[in-house]
């Protein structure tokens, strides 16, 4: 069928206009949806991003009809986007896009229906059956939706077919190696693994995405982008809140599963990488796997060496008092799992031997705050020496990730006087003011590059795969090993003294947030 030209793509260059489709969304009543898909979804409907004829149907056990599922869908949009756009016609508009139909993942009764309704949406809006599948459900629901998506064939297995399927997956990608392992086995006897989206929302955050600019557009920092030039680099994720109701889910996965697994993974190997040739999904998430695979594999002893963990006590955050995590409703009292760690890695390969990347992430800290640092060597003192001058600090590159994205550099300057004083400043680069505009969400971005097939800013199922590698040997150590410490930290702190100890006997320190 012939694509019409299109006054809702104005504005879009023509390889960034994707194909009419429609969005089904698993798990459509639920925390993911309402917080998330819906808010990104309109935000492209408002930029005209979004094709002739797209529609969106979900998909939930509650039941509902179209007319209750899209006063949610405008109470989505007046709770996470505003009150003033919840109530516009615009809004309306927007909603008259949804659809929806309640069933069990697990019952056969439902895959029927979905495909009939699909078939309907699809002739009423005289369009292919362009889909797009979006698994925002609990992890237990991942086998039963693939499964039932097998069995009413609702997914062409042809990679490059048309009409295309394409299945969006959010984390925890699997439990454990083991686990990975079999949902990735499971995922591909239906779809080919080109179709497959793992989603991990940092890649979606614009600072994230202009590492590859910063490093590989720039003449100035390419050439300093290795072991002669960089000293470490630290990378923090740190959160002010708790488990908040997420409780069931955390307690079993701790911030290693949380974060480090994926998140952190993913930063440093963007960090990391080599240059991609060319610039496009494959030979970027090739670059990424690289990384992975040339990360010195831990061994049990270098578990206790290398990783730092913790879990928060009492404290307070911004002066209210907060509860210790184990008086948290619904974790264990005796529960052992970490929200705070910290892991040493080494990649070893020519561009980074022997330089350490320092990752550390973790709950009921001071501030909301993720940052790339990285800190080159220091220069030679003798020249200043001779002058009294108090000494040189390093120049340091931070990519502020959340919030107030943006890039600073640190480096010493002259203080005025007749006096050789020398004091580090800063040169600051935001998003927000520079480009006078606001920074896109995450899903925004990740939402348009899945319905355009493009594959860039997600995750492969060897750097999956090749991540819980690394991480497993930590997981075996803990679990062996109970004499290994779990140290506790008062909540409103950047974590447990003896990560301070630790890294201070490598020579360096935590940079302060």
């Amino acid at each position: 069928m012939p694509t019409l030209p299109n006054p809702l793509r104005e504005g879009l260059p023509r390889e960034r206009m994707p194909d009419p489709a429609t969005l089904v969304i698993f798990g459509a009543t639920g925390d993911l949806t309402r917080r998330k898909l819906v808010p990104a979804v309109f935000r492209l409907f408002q930029r005209r991003h979004l094709p002739p004829g797209f529609r969106v149907m979900g998909v939930s056990r509650t039941e509902m009809d179209d007319a209750a599922f899209r006063g949610e869908v405008l109470k989505a949009i007046g709770e996470h986007v505003g009150e003033e756009a919840g109530r516009s016609t615009e809004a309306k508009e927007f909603a008259d896009l949804f659809q929806y139909i309640s069933g069990d993942f697990a019952t056969p009764d439902t895959w029927p229906l979905l495909a009939s309704r699909l078939a309907e949406m699809e002739t009423a809006a005289n369009r292919p059956s362009n889909r797009l599948f979006y698994l925002a459900t609990p992890p237990v629901a991942f086998e039963p939706i693939l499964k039932g998506l097998a069995d009413s064939k609702l997914v062409p297995r042809e990679a490059r077919h048309s009409p295309w399927a394409r299945v969006v997956v959010e984390k925890p990608f699997g439990h454990d190696l083991e686990s990975a392992r079999a949902l990735n086995t499971l995922i591909s006897t239906i779809f080919d693994e080109s179709q497959i989206y793992r989603i991990d929302h940092y890649l979606g955050k614009e600072t994230v995405q202009n590492i590859l600019v910063l490093r590989f557009g720039n003449g100035i920092f390419e050439p300093l982008w290795n072991r002669r030039h960089v000293d470490h680099v630290q990378i923090t994720v740190a959160e002010e809140v708790g488990v908040e109701q997420r409780a069931g889910y955390y307690d079993k996965a701790g911030v290693i599963r949380d974060m480090l697994q994926n998140h952190l993974m993913q930063l440093v190997s963007l960090v990391a990488m080599e240059p991609p040739v060319p610039y496009r999904g494959e030979p970027i998430r090739d670059e990424k796997v690289k990384v992975i695979r040339a990360l010195k594999p831990l061994l049990p002893a270098d578990v206790v060496r290398s990783v730092v963990r913790g879990q928060y006590a009492a404290g307070s955050i911004d002066g209210a008092a907060v509860p210790a995590y184990r008086a948290e409703p619904g974790v264990a009292a005796d529960s052992k799992t970490e929200t705070w760690l910290a892991a040493r890695l080494e990649i070893d390969n020519w561009r980074w031997g022997g330089v350490p990347f320092y990752v550390r992430s973790g709950k009921r800290m001071p501030r909301r705050a993720t940052e790339i640092a990285i800190q080159f060597k220091s220069p030679p003192q003798q020249l200043f020496e001779s002058v009294g001058s108090d000494g040189l600090s390093a120049n340091v590159l931070t990519l502020r990730i959340q919030p107030d994205e943006g890039i600073a550099l640190r480096f010493g300057a002259k203080r005025p006087g007749p006096d050789i004083k020398i004091q580090p400043v800063k040169m600051d680069f935001l998003y927000g003011s520079s480009f006078g505009t606001d920074v896109p969400d995450a899903y925004d971005r990740l939402l348009l590059d899945a319905l355009l097939g493009d594959p860039s800013l997600f995750i492969r199922r060897d750097e999956i795969e090749g991540a819980w590698e690394w991480v497993e040997p930590i997981l075996d150590a803990w679990a062996s090993d109970p004499s290994i410490p779990l140290h506790p930290y008062d909540a409103g702190h950047w974590g447990p003294p003896e990560a301070d100890r630790w890294i201070a006997a490598d020579g360096r320190e935590w940079r302060n947030l």
